[in-house]
């Protein structure tokens, strides 16, 4: 049988498409059943609408392609889905379900009978995404990236890499004999920093999280990697030191905190960077930047319990970062995230 190397770059990157198209309509499908069920499912995108969230996702697709042609990351990536993962664990999402549709259809987003969850703040109490315990069980770690896939119509994984190219830019411009160390901050289950770890292994890899469940996985999926640490604290307040980390990522964290956490948050991202490093944030696209889709932005916190996502619409991610310090550099909307790049001045 010829393997998808053998094949030409165009059959590769048509392979590709196919790949993506056969998650995202199944997912947008299984979506749209979840909104009847749970009686979410009165207001649906018109044609208009979705025309244009299908713009998106197809120049999404074809930035993916470009990035790996211009050499920002490798083709691998493109195909490392691990679907055997998600397979084996679909039977406990679908076993868990009846639980997420009873706690929409109630708006409980206190579901969380865990004695620990008393050590950690407000906000993080709560059964994001309607999933049972929130953040704070393994059985909520493993079903996540699954998810997320299924949230975002199997682009969750595209999304993330776009976190690299500014990167890889980066680190051509900035090279040296030592290794430079990368913090992704909210590293969840350690898929963005596996991502980057594909695409510069010579990077010392951190991750810092809240939820240890979350961090027993990451640490499971870079089990390989040597250079890999990881810490379970709040990104409110880092144990690290000053000026330690050339470069930090964080990825889907800022739309699930409150106004004055985000910057808290973005402050430390500040000080535990060198002068000059970089700092790239991918979040979920905002108004300022993304109206074309604010049916969608819109639908998300009434369809999925995200009690701080209004009022992260409104605060620009940019003017936040500004505001802390950081020049920025550029930012990009993809699909229905953006990714702003910033610079800590030297």
């Amino acid at each position: 049988m010829t393997s998808l190397r053998e094949l030409p770059h165009r059959a590769r990157e048509a392979a590709y498409v196919a790949q993506q198209l056969s998650m995202f309509v199944p997912a947008g499908l299984a979506q749209r059943a979840l909104r009847l069920v749970t009686g979410g499912g009165a207001i649906q995108p018109d044609a208009r609408q979705l025309e244009i969230l299908m713009q998106r996702f197809r120049a999404l697709l074809e930035r993916d392609v470009q990035n790996v042609r211009d050499g920002l990351y490798p083709e691998s990536l493109l195909f490392q889905i691990p679907t055997r993962t998600y397979a084996r664990r679909l039977p406990l999402m679908v076993r868990d379900f009846p639980s997420v549709v009873r706690r929409r259809r109630d708006a409980n987003y206190r579901d969380l009978d865990r004695v620990e969850a008393k050590k950690y703040p407000p906000y993080f109490r709560r059964t994001f995404h309607w999933q049972t315990d929130g953040y704070l069980s393994r059985r909520s770690a493993k079903l996540y990236d699954a998810g997320v896939e299924l949230l975002f119509g199997g682009m969750a994984d595209v999304m993330r890499r776009q976190v690299i190219p500014p990167i890889s830019r980066w680190l051509a411009e900035n090279g040296g004999s030592e290794p430079h160390r990368v913090l992704d901050v909210a590293c969840g289950t350690g898929r963005t920093l596996s991502q980057i770890h594909a695409a510069h292994p010579e990077l010392r890899l951190y991750g810092l999280d809240l939820s240890p469940y979350y961090l027993q996985e990451a640490r499971e999926l870079l089990a390989s990697v040597p250079d890999a640490s990881f810490v379970n604290e709040n990104a409110e307040a880092m144990p690290f030191k000053d000026a330690q980390f050339d470069l930090a990522t964080c990825v889907y964290l800022f739309h699930e905190l409150p106004r004055n956490a985000r910057r808290n948050v973005l402050r430390e991202m500040f000080r535990v960077l060198t002068p000059g490093g970089l700092c790239v944030l991918e979040d979920s696209a905002q108004r300022i930047d993304s109206r074309e889709v604010a049916f969608f932005l819109e639908r998300f916190p009434e369809d999925f319990h995200e009690p701080f996502y209004a009022d992260y619409l409104e605060d620009s991610l940019e003017g936040a970062l500004r505001e802390e310090g950081f020049v920025v550099r550029s930012s990009e909307a993809h699909f229905v995230a953006k990714v702003v790049v910033a610079e800590k001045p030297r």
